[in-house]
């Protein structure tokens, strides 16, 4: 199963208020994704937006509606994308946006997303080492709080960990899975490579 990163961009924290998914990006390697504006849906109207939020992503809400695509054509456009991929984001929060991405959309949810934490864990890493790449991927030309930027960050934090922990680089696309996963179990085993 190849392993796609994800990351939303949203309308506020929910730390202040009710927010909406306003950008969605994936991303299959370090170096390319893929990113959706996304139109604020009628059953979101009287959620929040905040300024703090619009000066961190920069996305008007004057932008999303000029360019931003329909709650039911990104959900359709992630399905595809993401069919029998493994999706991890880095806050618990991208599968709640995703959650209310695919519930205005009337749409089945286009996968369920894992947290980075699964990773750690499989990998045997700790949080110093994730602490440690991250910083280092600060001097790397990644730009920020924009979805598919972040998405790409991401992947390159965990095949960095994977590296490290594994001393094997990610397989490109096509070839066998780093992980095995059983269906219904939310934990990750490596697989061993002789």
């Amino acid at each position: 199963m190849r392993l796609v990163t994800i990351d939303f961009e949203a309308s506020c924290l929910p730390i202040h208020g009710r927010s909406f998914p306003i950008e969605v990006g994936i991303a299959g390697d370090a170096v390319t994704s893929r990113s959706w504006l996304i139109r604020p849906h009628a059953s979101w109207h009287g959620w929040d937006w905040t300024e703090e939020a619009e000066a961190l992503h920069g996305i008007s809400r004057a932008e999303l509606i000029e360019r931003g695509r329909p709650v039911e054509s990104v959900a359709a456009e992630l399905a595809v994308a993401l069919h029998g991929c493994r999706v991890f984001a880095d806050s618990w929060l991208d599968g709640e946006w995703m959650t209310t991405l695919a519930s205005a959309a009337g749409a089945p949810l286009p996968a369920r997303v894992g947290h980075l934490e699964e990773i750690v864990v499989a990998l045997g890493a700790t949080n110093v080492s994730v602490a440690e790449i991250d910083a280092e991927l600060e001097s790397r030309p990644f730009g920020r709080h924009r979805a598919g930027e972040d998405a790409r960050r991401l992947y390159a934090l965990i095949e960095e960990l994977q590296c490290r922990h594994l001393a094997k680089p990610l397989p490109q696309r096509g070839r066998a899975p780093i992980f095995r996963w059983t269906p219904g179990n939310r934990t990750v085993e490596p697989l061993v490579r002789e």
